[in-house]
């Protein structure tokens, strides 16, 4: 729980009434690797924080996995469109890990919301932050090269290599297994 009570305060400055109140509606829960936290076609009911472990999302299309983001410690994952929306998801998440998570349900989020403005304000911080990330993918899938996208992943984000599967971060970069290792080969 400390952890995510320090990522938050890197936010925003919160009150100890707001920190007690969100180390009461956190719940923590561990899974195994390979669990699966969100399957397409269910409503996606939590809000999660990865305290330890790696997730990555993924798509389904005509029986071929493919992946559009992962999540490590400290970051906030859920399926966003069915959390808010609260319909069925087209994604599914899966631990690439055990992991330890801290889990805050949809209802309980919302309740929060609406009585104290300061977990809005810090919540919508976190949309914020996903909402960039999520742009510079959809930018750099449309701009970079493969290679280019490559040794940006291998600048930005290097675990990311020790921690997934090739297959898993060549879908991620939009190509095959093969091209990624020529890639790599190259550089």
């Amino acid at each position: 729980m400390q952890q995510l009570l320090i990522q938050i305060r890197q936010f925003s400055t919160i009150s100890n009434e707001t920190e007690e109140l969100l180390h009461n509606c956190f719940e923590q829960v561990v899974y195994p690797k390979n669990h699966q936290l969100v399957t397409e076609a269910a409503v996606c009911r939590h809000l999660y924080f990865v305290e330890k472990g790696a997730l990555r999302g993924y798509y389904t299309l005509d029986g071929k996995e493919i992946t559009h983001w992962f999540g490590f410690e400290n970051d906030f994952v859920t399926s966003f469109h069915s959390f808010i929306t609260q319909e069925p998801a087209v994604e599914n998440i899966q631990l690439l890990e055990g992991s330890i998570l801290w889990s805050i349900s949809k209802d309980t989020l919302t309740s929060l919301f609406n009585n104290h403005p300061e977990i809005e304000r810090i919540v919508r911080i976190a949309y914020e932050k996903y909402y960039i990330r999520l742009e510079e993918r959809y930018v750099n899938a449309q701009f970079k090269t493969a290679a280019e996208r490559y040794e940006q992943l291998l600048n930005d984000s290097p675990h990311i290599l020790e921690r997934v599967p090739l297959g898993q971060i060549a879908s991620y970069l939009g190509i095959s297994q093969e091209t990624l290792s020529r890639i790599r080969s190259r550089l």
